[in-house]
């Protein structure tokens, strides 16, 4: 089935399988696992006479009269409406710039609406609602009279089409499925086969069964993810890693130079690491972190062990701008520390580097103890003399293979995965199986919470009162943009068109920057050193500021079109300001009109918490959308949601490391389905097979 081109089916053929491509749908098996996104319940309709302003209804009606206009301020964007009805009462639907219904809205037409109900003008309407043309001829049972399955569709394909297509290959093709999971396996966890579960995930013959369906499938999911997890950790523990010296003085004098002094979790988290590092097994550790909790000196001090021990370490940053920034504050605070005699030398390693020939040979030579870097350390003609620890910073920015690369460069060294991301302690332990976790949950001490703002954009001068008030007393403020350029689509003002506009009006008075990835380096290096030199009042940039930089004086930040950033970046943004023993303030400039935006918004006015706001980002965008398809094949969550299915995941990671530490090649007659299957989605996983 898995191989079975979807053209074969009745209806497709060569043609309409792009639609299906577009979608992410090129074989049957994948059509059957192409689930609804939700359903309506047909078996009762509601009356128009029983509808309730601000609730979402599902009705069976009638077209009574139909029509189009243009809008009075866009010529070119058409308004069509029309007059729906039941026997109850009647109802206004309203559809936005979709000119063709115009052809099919007339007068007898039998329709279902779903959508949300407003009140216009003291008239029921609903504003651009889901809609479905019922037959006055042929077979209604998929379509009336029980639960219905919605689906985003392929372009050409109607609701009714794609319905019938997916019934028709269900019926041809379930008799055909095995089951990859194992029958005990199953029975355990009281799961249905996969045929019943599939037929029931699309075609539910009630709710209870649904659930079933559901629970079976999201356990599938967890399970082939939580495998290649597991299996990772089995082969790491049998892989032996470099025996670092962790009772030198090295460490000791670095801390005692330090203007500050570590929190409890920093000295926490660095045993964590120091008993890693002695151990003589390569270490795989995910250290979260809050923004500003102090990650880079933990991070400092572990590549200090590595050089005491007399190897060379690495850190890997995903901008240049956060990987000079990392240079800078790391070398000023070893700028105090002997080892054997001498300064320790720290290196600078990116894509701009005109001189990075002599890097490479003084890296290979082992003059250079520390180097940190972007992408650029990843180049094959760099090689190490004797790598022992690597340092990953903002991991979600590298691809997994691209985190991979780095570590083979040395013989089995330590490494360490740094987040400003963090996702709550529970959460993390399962999702990340392959690496131990340690968490900084608390920032350095005098730290003042950041106060949050929102405020529409009629009211922004507020906002910007508050950035003058802060010039005043001699700090600086950031204005972020979502976008370099103007874009007339979104109506968004792009940072180049403010600057200007600032720098004319709100903010004649001060001096101001821009800064933003279109810039070249040297341009970006230029702006970032008056900024921070406190030659420049006000930064105007793009996110490009999201990670990493770290200005002490800078009190504000304002976001505007705040509702066009998810609700991490958001907090990763605030992270730039209060990074001292100061108020600070982040306005958020928007008009949000999405129930999504407005909840963002909500969270970051109402929490400084990065597990809380990660919990939230979670709920808001789903699993798929907040680890972003680089995280170990999250993008693999179709039904799954680890937030709301905790206790099936945990299930779904004890069955993966049960199975495993028996069977770890997945060599037993009943599991080599189920061997099939995890190489189908993941093939690189084959020579952890292999090793075994």
């Amino acid at each position: 089935m898995q191989a079975t081109s979807i053209q074969y089916l009745k209806g497709i053929g060569p043609k309409r399988k792009k639609s299906f491509s577009d979608r992410g749908i090129n074989t049957v098996e994948e059509l059957l696992y192409y689930f609804p996104r939700r359903y309506e319940d047909r078996t009762n309709f509601a009356n128009i006479s029983e509808l309730k302003e601000g609730q979402v209804y599902t009705i069976k009606t009638q077209v009574l009269s139909g029509g189009q206009r243009n809008s009075w301020r866009r010529r070119s964007f058409s308004i069509t409406e029309a007059v729906l009805a039941d026997k109850t009462g009647k109802i206004n639907c309203v559809w936005f710039n979709q000119p063709y219904l115009k052809e099919y809205l007339e007068p007898g037409v039998s329709l279902i609406i779903y959508g949300k109900v407003e009140i216009y003008n003291g008239r029921l309407q609903m504003n651009n609602p889901e809609f479905e043309f019922l037959d006055s001829e042929g077979d209604d049972s998929l379509n009336i009279g029980r639960i219905v399955p919605i689906y985003t569709l392929p372009k050409g394909f109607s609701q009714r089409s794609m319905r019938h297509l997916i019934k028709g290959a269900l019926d041809e093709f379930l008799p055909k499925i095995k089951d990859y999971l194992p029958f005990d396996l199953r029975s355990r966890n009281n799961l249905l086969n996969l045929a019943q579960s599939l037929l029931t995930i699309h075609f539910p013959q009630g709710l209870d069964l649904q659930k079933q369906a559901l629970m079976r499938l999201s356990f599938e999911e967890f399970f082939i993810f939580q495998l290649p997890l597991v299996l990772r950790k089995l082969r790491h523990k049998e892989n032996k890693g470099i025996r670092h010296t962790v009772s030198a003085n090295l460490i000791e004098d670095f801390i005692s130079q330090l203007p500050f002094k570590l929190t409890s979790a920093q000295q926490k988290v660095l045993e964590e690491i120091k008993k890693d590092m002695a151990s003589g097994q390569a270490m795989q550790r995910l250290l979260q972190g809050d923004v500003g909790s102090g990650k880079t000196v933990v991070a400092a001090l572990a590549c200090l062990i590595s050089i005491q021990s007399g190897f060379q370490a690495a850190l890997m940053a995903p901008t240049e701008i956060l990987a000079r920034q990392h240079y800078v504050k790391i070398t000023s605070q070893l700028a105090g520390v002997v080892f054997a005699g001498r300064k320790i030398c720290v290196g600078l390693l990116t894509g701009q580097d005109k001189e990075k020939d002599k890097i490479y040979q003084e890296i290979k030579e082992g003059k250079v103890d520390l180097i940190i870097g972007t992408h650029a350390l990843l180049q094959e003609e760099l090689k190490f003399k004797a790598l022992s620890f690597i340092v990953i910073d903002e991991q979600h920015k590298f691809g997994v293979g691209q985190r991979a690369l780095l570590p083979k460069k040395g013989n089995n060294p330590d490494v360490l995965i740094m987040t400003a991301t963090p996702i709550p302690r529970t959460l993390a332990i399962t999702l990340y199986g392959d690496l131990d976790i340690s968490v900084i949950s608390e920032l350095p001490a005098g730290r003042i919470p950041v106060r949050t703002m929102h405020f529409s954009q009629k009211n922004k001068e507020k906002g910007f009162a508050i950035a003058r008030q802060e010039f005043k007393y001699g700090r600086q403020a950031y204005i972020i943009y979502p976008v370099i350029e103007e874009s007339y689509a979104l109506d968004i003002a792009g940072a180049k068109k403010m600057f200007a506009e600032l720098k004319e009006g709100e903010f004649k008075d001060f001096r101001l920057g821009l800064v933003h990835g279109k810039l070249k380096t040297k341009e970006q290096q230029e702006v970032m050193l008056k900024f921070r030199n406190k030659e420049l009042d006000l930064l105007v940039s793009t996110t490009i500021l999201e990670v990493g930089i770290d200005i002490p004086n800078a009190t504000c930040m304002i976001v505007v079109h705040a509702e066009r950033f998810g609700l991490s970046q958001l907090h990763q943004l605030r992270g730039r300001i209060g990074r001292a023993n100061l108020q600070s303030f982040c306005i958020l400039i928007s008009d949000a009109q999405t129930d999504e935006s407005k909840a963002r918004l909500q969270a970051m006015v109402s929490s400084s918490d990065g597990f809380r706001i990660s919990e939230e980002d979670l709920k808001i965008r789903g699993p798929g959308e907040f680890f972003g398809n680089r995280q170990h094949g999250l993008a693999e969550l179709k039904l799954a949601n680890p937030l709301t299915q905790m206790q099936l995941l945990k299930a779904a990671r004890g069955e993966a490391i049960k199975l495993l530490s028996r069977d770890p090649c997945l060599e037993e007659r009943p599991h080599r389905l189920l061997k099939e299957k995890l190489l189908q989605r993941f093939p690189e996983y084959e020579k952890l097979m292999l090793t075994g």
